[in-house]
């Protein structure tokens, strides 16, 4: 595919920074508009997506006309189909689908950290309004700044209860965050990336909303500080991996010895998409204790929800780390359980065994059975 892929997104929005490092890191051309989606499509003439998401990408058809995608997991598999070099889906069925399962956990509940954070102090809050609305336009005057910085922190904060976030289960999930940059910390500690020497799409989405709780809200910003020093420093490594390669060492700009380097081997882009992946007898701790966190909150969130959208309930609670969870029924929740299961049970019955055997125990298999 030739033509430049379009992206239409937002500063703020985890989901287009983790497109938009994944298209860097796999050097696929790309342009990228700022502000009002469907105000920039309109500019195109572009018919806009129902509904509108961030972000939004136009790719072109072979008849030339328009197609516009939303959903940054099943895009990525996109991708896949028609660019070959630098792939991000592991060539090993287990490693995919343990990929998969931490990509929807980063998607759909590491937001929830940042969604928190970002609306439920007032510091944090004060400084989203404003942010989001100057990153639509830099040079607005100060009473429109104002005027629309109080719409949106209105909104948002009372959509606090729809994902969970009440003063109930802050502690829960300030504990869940803060467990989360430790078990960061200690996998960076061995390997640079979730599944070994090169990032997987799931490394995408978790930089997607560290994006913002890293670099865009005060209050978890302070805590990454904190806890967990490699992860920020990842985070600022995942913005631009478009020359990433598996050589290299501290190096004479430090002033110190770097590591040896064998100077007469190419350096290897990660062409062969085969390279750099850990085997499955090789999956460190630190990995299998991120799924015990995955399986301690999310997993009963996903069960809990597909109970009452199945009841036709419309909010639903449950007991998630000794508290209790309450939150609005969500039906592209279900989506992404079935969807869970479904690349489950795309895995021979040997393989479903092997990951049911690494992951028993975390809370995980109890979706799977």
């Amino acid at each position: 595919m030739s033509d430049s892929i379009k992206v239409f997104g937002n500063v703020g929005s985890p989901y287009t920074q983790k497109i938009l490092s994944l298209l860097r890191y796999r050097n696929i051309p790309y342009s990228v508009s700022w502000g009002d989606v469907l105000q920039n499509l309109s500019f195109l003439d572009i018919e806009p997506p129902n509904p509108i998401l961030l972000p939004t990408m136009v790719f072109k058809n072979n008849d030339g006309s328009n197609n516009c995608k939303t959903d940054t997991t099943p895009i990525i598999r996109y991708l896949e189909e028609i660019y070959k070099k630098k792939s991000v889906i592991p060539p090993s069925p287990i490693l995919s689908f343990l990929n998969y399962l931490l990509e929807d956990f980063a998607d759909e509940w590491t937001t929830k950290y940042m969604f928190h954070y970002r609306w439920y102090f007032n510091e944090d809050a004060e400084n989203a309004k404003k942010m989001l609305v100057l990153q639509h336009k830099i040079n607005i005057d100060d009473k429109s700044m104002n005027q629309f910085a109080n719409i949106i922190a209105d909104r948002q904060i009372n959509r606090l209860w729809v994902v969970g976030s009440n003063d109930d289960t802050a502690k829960l999930i300030d504990q869940s965050y803060k467990r989360y940059l430790l078990l960061m910390e200690k996998h960076l500690k061995d390997l640079p990336f979730m599944f070994g020497q090169r990032p997987s799409s799931s490394d995408f989405g978790l930089y997607g909303q560290l994006t913002q709780l890293v670099g865009f809200d005060p209050t978890p910003r302070n805590i990454a500080y904190k806890k967990s020093p490699r992860t920020v420093s990842w985070v600022n490594v995942m913005s631009d991996l478009s020359g990433l390669h598996d050589s290299g060492g501290i190096g004479e700009f430090f002033g110190v010895n770097g590591e040896d380097i064998n100077n007469e081997n190419k350096l290897n882009y990660f062409e062969n998409n085969d390279y750099g992946w850990i085997d499955i007898n090789q999956i460190p701790l630190s990995l299998i204790e991120l799924f015990k966190e995955v399986g301690k909150v999310y997993i009963p969130c996903l069960i809990a929800n597909a109970k009452a959208y199945e009841k036709g309930d419309d909010v639903w609670e449950t007991s998630i780390d000794g508290s209790i969870w309450k939150q609005k029924t969500f039906p592209y929740q279900v989506k992404c359980l079935n969807w869970i299961k479904d690349e489950f049970n795309k895995l021979s019955n040997e393989d479903k065994k092997s990951t049911l055997d690494l992951i028993a125990g975390s809370g995980c298999e109890n979706i799977l059975n």
